[in-house]
């Protein structure tokens, strides 16, 4: 990707929405997939937009990059996405320069979550800066933040108990269950879609709940198959979906569809259910909650089941902030450094170029005596001094930082020497 090599830290942004100000409902529709991803990362090159990467969980769409002005993020992901970009402005937060790096650093610790210390969000950070490496999109100032927001991540999981104990929306799912259906071990469960969250959600269901009458039923049907086999599970084709619906006393809908794909239609005359939605977007069609005999729960709701253990967590939050600070002035002063050295490469490569044009306009290339080098390096000398004299006098309000600036590197040279 193109782009400035040294990049001014106040032109790094990170536009979003989350969980705080949104329902799940605004959220999917400005969910990313992968797809979207790919078209996004390509309108960043095109636009010449550096460091860009996007993070769309079932929490919050964000999108990180350098960019003279935010609203070029704000309108990439508009594009991409179904929801109204009015909407998305009222609704969005922005964050720059340092904000932005530490608004990184509280989202991929769980700081930022809607579960605090939710530490899957982590690998979504690591898959979504990994597919923007790929396609050409992550530069090294991302690179090098997002690889000490991974180290801050593992060190609070392993230092604090910021994590400890099991608070996620599948176990907030199995909690609800646990309070709400006392007879759950004659219940008939079925999960749609056996991706990461619908596998999380069954295992702490068999783990905590001790359920056994689960079907799976997965558009890829080896995956269901796999999963049911190493857990002694039943499985069903795709096709027989309706039918499945219609058997099962309990539903769980993880299946990631851009669409809803559970309707109305399956439902009417049929018994009593409880329907969990776990998905972002909604793959349940609202009007299911029409339905009388249908209890629908979306992970809004789940998310505001709180477990004894968020008490524990909110006392490790200093903690974790110490860690974040520290770790977060190591990576500023890497960038400020690096931003120096561009500068001295250029001092180098002054000296360089004054150094050599003296050298050859010296006698023609002739023997030189010791008083003929003392002239060269003494113009050499000159030239310098002339230049940083042109600039003082060039830019008189910054006149006196130039000054204290060169006095300052020359006492630290005369306390060396």
């Amino acid at each position: 990707m193109q782009g400035s090599q040294s990049k001014d830290i106040a032109h790094y942004h990170i536009v979003g929405i989350n969980y705080k100000k949104t329902d799940a409902a605004i959220r999917g529709s400005f969910a990313i997939n992968q797809a979207q991803y790919g078209q996004l990362l390509e309108q960043a090159k095109t636009a010449y937009l550096d460091d860009v990467f996007v993070l769309s969980t079932c929490n919050r769409t964000e999108i990180y990059g350098f960019a003279e002005d935010p609203q070029q993020l704000v309108e990439m992901v508009c594009r991409q996405t179904d929801g109204d970009c009015n909407l998305f402005s009222q609704l969005s937060y922005v964050k720059s320069g340092e904000e932005a790096i530490k608004h990184l650093y509280q989202v991929g610790t769980g700081l930022d979550s809607q579960i605090l210390g939710d530490y899957e969000i982590i690998g979504q950070i690591r898959n979504a800066t990994r597919f923007a490496k790929t396609n050409g999109c992550l530069g090294g100032f991302q690179e090098r933040l997002v690889n000490s927001v991974l180290q801050v991540s593992k060190l609070i999981k392993n230092e604090t108990a910021l994590s400890a104990g099991t608070v996620s929306v599948a176990f907030a799912a199995v909690r609800m269950l646990e309070y709400k259906v006392p007879d759950i071990l004659n219940k008939k469960i079925l999960l749609v879609g056996v991706g990461k969250i619908g596998r999380n959600t069954i295992k702490n269901m068999m783990d905590y709940l001790g359920v056994t009458d689960v079907t799976l039923v997965n558009r890829t049907l080896a995956t269901a198959e796999e999963f049911a086999r190493q857990h002694g599970l039943r499985h069903a084709p795709y096709e027989h979906l309706a039918e499945e619906l219609n058997r099962a006393d309990i539903v769980l809908v993880a299946s990631n569809a851009p669409e809803p794909n559970i309707l109305k239609q399956h439902f009417e005359g049929a018994g009593p259910k409880l329907i969990i939605d776990l998905s972002i977007p909604f793959n349940v069609a609202p009007e299911v909650s029409e339905l009388p005999h249908i209890s629908l729960v979306n992970v809004d709701e789940l998310s505001k089941i709180q477990d004894e253990t968020l008490q524990m967590r909110q006392q490790e939050v200093p903690k974790a902030l110490s860690i974040i600070e520290e770790h977060m002035n190591e990576f500023l002063y890497w960038y400020k450094m690096r931003k120096h050295a561009v500068v001295l490469k250029a001092v180098k490569d002054k000296l360089q170029e004054i150094h050599t044009k003296e050298i050859r306009e010296q006698k023609n290339g002739a023997q030189y005596k010791l008083e003929d080098m003392e002239a060269v390096s003494s113009r050499i000398i000159q030239k310098m001094i002339n230049l940083m004299a042109g600039k003082v006098r060039r830019e008189t309000d910054k006149s006196d930082q130039y000054i204290a600036m060169i006095n300052d590197i020359f006492e630290a040279g005369v306390k060396q020497d």
